[in-house]
């Protein structure tokens, strides 16, 4: 029996492997997906062939995340329970889809997952993998009684794990869990499961790592521009942003637009440097219970921002205000695990045509945690001066006295209501 298995090269998956070897006989392939959480790589296929695994696929899916998942998601303008910026919960789907593509592949019969059965990345991970392949089994160890029983703490793992010459880090356990990747990184339980607990305290300040805190950043704002193409940025542009993404790396031509990717790094780089895009907040968890995430997201809170500012400018109010509607509809969706769901699909075709005349660019002005609008224009903005003047108007499209007509039309229903409770 061959099985794929979700492999991060810590302490839990390592003895998950290993664990799927001795109870089920099987053949692990260890799957790790580079998506931008600039963890250490190095070694990690030694390692995972070393533990267990039959084979190691590190697959970088850093610009497939961003073209396909990050850009659709926030075309949507989606934001969870009005906070979250949806990072993890975005990045369960492409994962779930590269590795059902290894087990077909490699003719595997199932796919593994380390995820909790208290969590959500469990619903995410089969969700998505009932959708795309149902003939597949899952296998979530967590939710068996024999696994649990097996590792009831962390000690028994630590124990497993030298038992059978696995490496165990030598670090101490970080007081909180995180998980990083291009659009995020998320930090929960330990110390953050009690909500009363500051984490901006001075005493947790090293624990963030995309962002200084806004009492840090520069006393000074700095402007950026952002353009867009229906719905895509595809420019960002402020003083020294070629250095910026010379030194992550970037060799393209100047002239060229930014592809998704590059948007997201040279954004989170300079959110980060302004203190931009931390959330503190206690959400609805699907499964049932509520939760405490701190999360640094950015460029993502700059990007989020620019759209709406775009839209306002160009998108017609009534098709605004149905996508409006629907965008708790879709985040709870992204959320939830249902990605790859007809009505998310559906959704998402809705959000397409609703972004076709979402083109121009937006001034911003970063300062200490703020994003403040400084400017937007459009070739095909829907605003027009000579109705919005409180001046006269030169065109005399707009006869104030047919609002009379309008007011009593409207206030008709009223008035009917007004007489009924009276009398």
């Amino acid at each position: 029996m061959k099985i794929v298995c979700a492999y991060s090269g810590g302490l839990d998956t390592s003895v998950l492997l290993q664990w799927l070897k001795e109870t089920y006989g099987a053949e692990p392939i260890a799957f790790c997906a580079n998506i931008g959480q600039e963890e250490e790589l190095e070694g990690l296929e030694e390692k995972a062939l070393n533990t267990g695994a039959a084979k190691c696929f590190i697959d970088d899916l850093q610009e497939e995340f961003a073209r396909d998942f990050i850009f659709p998601m926030f075309r949507a303008s989606a934001l969870y329970e009005g906070q979250y910026f949806l990072g993890t919960s975005i990045a369960r789907p492409l994962i779930a889809k590269r590795m059902v593509e290894i087990a077909r592949r490699e003719g595997a019969q199932a796919v593994a997952h380390g995820a909790t059965g208290k969590g959500n990345d469990q619903v995410r991970f089969e969700l998505a993998a009932a959708a795309l392949a149902p003939e597949l089994e899952v296998i979530a160890p967590w939710r068996q009684e024999r696994f649990r029983e097996q590792f009831p703490g962390r000690a028994e793992m630590i124990a497993y794990a030298e038992s059978h010459n696995i490496p165990v880090p030598v670090t101490s356990k970080k007081p909180y869990s995180m998980d990083r990747n291009l659009l995020h990184i998320s930090y929960e339980s330990g110390i953050l499961e009690d909500p009363w607990f500051d984490a901006t305290s001075t005493k947790n300040k090293d624990m963030f790592r995309l962002s200084v805190s806004p009492e840090d950043a520069p006393s000074e704002s700095e402007y950026v521009e952002l353009r867009f193409e229906r719905g895509n940025c595809v420019s960002v542009v402020f003083p020294g942003v070629w250095e910026m993404l010379a030194a992550m790396g970037y060799n393209g031509n100047q002239d060229a637009s930014l592809s998704p990717l590059w948007v997201m790094k040279v954004l989170n780089r300079l959110g980060g440097k302004h203190g931009i895009g931390r959330v503190d907040m206690v959400e609805n968890r699907f499964v049932g219970m509520k939760s405490r995430g701190v999360y640094e997201t950015p460029g993502g809170a700059i990007l989020h921002f620019a759209h709406r500012q775009m839209e306002s400018l160009t998108m017609d109010r009534e098709l605004m205000h149905l996508r409006d509607s629907l965008i708790s509809k879709y985040s709870t969706l992204v959320y939830n695990g249902f990605w790859f769901a007809p009505e998310r699909l559906a959704l998402q075709a809705l959000v397409e045509e609703t972004q076709h005349n979402v083109t121009g660019d937006v001034r911003l002005k970063l300062y200490k945690g703020n994003i403040i609008a400084a400017g937007r224009r459009s070739p095909v903005s829907l605003y027009n001066p000579h109705l919005a003047t409180m001046e006269a108007d030169p065109t005399q499209a707009y006869n104030q006295s047919d609002a009379t007509g309008f007011i009593r039309l409207n206030a008709l229903r009223l008035k009917v209501s007004a007489a009924v409770a009276s009398s």
